[in-house]
């Protein structure tokens, strides 16, 4: 599995409706509307690399209201919330 954050910048006609557009792309599993300089991040989970490039270039460029988006591909993922899990096997 291969990770990514994309933070987008939106216009602001497109802030009401962009983020269930965006938690309706394939390889998107979560959209968060955020404070900052950024007003949403997407976080990718696909199968692989070139995955990423899809999604990003292939749908989300083609949603209307982005306006500009920063792509960082995650080296590794830790989580609390899987470790957990993961001991509580069997319990």
């Amino acid at each position: 599995m291969t990770h990514a954050i994309v933070l987008i910048e939106a216009e602001r006609g497109a802030m009401p409706e962009l983020g269930g557009a965006l938690a309706d792309i394939p390889g998107v599993a979560e959209a968060w509307s955020v404070t900052g300089d950024w007003d949403y991040v997407a976080m990718l989970r696909v199968r692989s690399a070139e995955e990423i490039a899809e999604v990003v270039t292939g749908h989300l460029a083609r949603v209307p209201g982005i306006r500009r988006t920063h792509t960082m591909v995650a080296f590794e993922v830790f989580s609390k919330h899987d470790l957990e899990a993961l001991f509580s096997i069997g319990t």
